[in-house]
């Protein structure tokens, strides 16, 4: 089964890494949430093709089509076209060869060099990335091209642990010109309101596990929005965040009910949240993930009303509440 509240919107736009599948493997209960949805995948990684992203999400057991995805790099385009006032003229690309083609797409043509004169730079993740890209694109910028990031992720999730994402070869030509670029994808709202005018969505729910990247965007476009705790954001960062989430669960397919949360003082400028577990289970992540959703309102509200995160502890009223809130991360 699926999460309930997914039945009250008309439309998921959803993050692919640590939301969908992480590495080479699904996420656990991401079949589930979005099997019969309208589904539209909102990414971050600009170094694939929606339809290189789609025939990946197929063949892990989701059915996509190149039309469901949108790509930071599609963005980028997009976010080009609009600062030049013009879909034509040369551009440098610093990313995949399915970049250089979408900017082909949109109107432009890509360049090689940094003596052919460019008029922007667009610089999306790519493996393959290294000094000499970095260096031309510089080159470029410092002779006047305006600079458009597909994304500013500093680090890219996989099975391995936390990669250098494109955010941070991005830091390396700011370093370099001194200019910082406008970027088109998370957290910016742009993605999220043309994935939901794609599908002619009313009510959207942004699902994602990056709490200043999906979460924040999913806000500044206005929708509400699912912080699935699986990949990036862990929990305790949850009770801090300035980006809160609608909802936050385990993943698009569990749910234990009943859970509540209350907040007691303990001495003048001491908070005690005390969370107290309805329905148990065995699994540790599921009840984290309940514990943390029954505290987090709660917290939110104590920081609201003043109160230091430092001086707000939160604790289990029972076994199930204490063994969730000892595995979070």
């Amino acid at each position: 089964m699926a999460l309930a509240l997914l039945d009250n919107y008309d439309a998921l736009l959803v993050d692919l890494d640590g939301t969908v599948f992480e590495g080479g493997r699904p996420v656990d209960g991401a079949a589930e949430g979005l099997a019969g949805r309208e589904v539209v995948y909102v990414t971050n990684n600009a170094s694939r093709s929606p339809q290189a992203v789609a025939d990946h999400l197929s063949e892990l057991g989701f059915p996509t089509t190149a039309d469901q995805v949108l790509t930071s790099a599609q963005a980028a385009c997009t976010l080009a076209v609009e600062q030049l006032g013009k879909p034509e003229g040369k551009v440098y690309v610093i990313g995949a060869e399915s970049f250089k083609e979408l900017a082909r797409e949109a109107g432009f043509t890509v360049v090689e060099s940094a003596d052919d004169e460019p008029i922007a730079v667009l610089h999306g993740h790519n493996p393959e990335t290294g000094w000499p890209q970095l260096s031309e694109g510089a080159l470029a910028i410092q002779r006047g091209a305006i600079y458009v990031a597909s994304n500013l992720d500093t680090t890219l999730p996989t099975e391995r642990g936390f990669l250098v994402g494109n955010g941070s070869m991005v830091a390396a030509v700011v370093s370099a010109t001194g200019v910082t670029p406008v970027s088109a994808g998370k957290p910016g709202a742009e993605m999220f309101r043309v994935a939901a005018e794609g599908v002619n969505a009313q009510k959207p729910l942004v699902v994602g596990d990056r709490l200043n990247t999906d979460i924040a965007g999913g806000i500044a476009a206005g929708f509400d929005t699912l912080c699935t705790v699986t990949g990036v954001s862990g929990h305790r960062e949850l009770l801090s965040t300035p980006h809160r989430p609608t909802f936050i669960a385990a993943n698009m397919r569990d749910h234990l009910s009943g859970w509540s949360a209350e907040a007691r003082e303990e001495e003048p400028g001491k908070v005690i949240v005390s969370v107290r577990s309805g329905e148990s289970s065995s699994d540790a992540t599921l009840l984290a993930a309940e514990a943390v959703a029954a505290a987090a309102p709660v917290v939110w509200e104590q920081l609201d009303q003043g109160v230091a995160m430092e001086n707000i502890e939160v604790v289990g009223a029972d076994e199930s509440a204490q063994r969730g809130i000892e595995a979070w991360r």
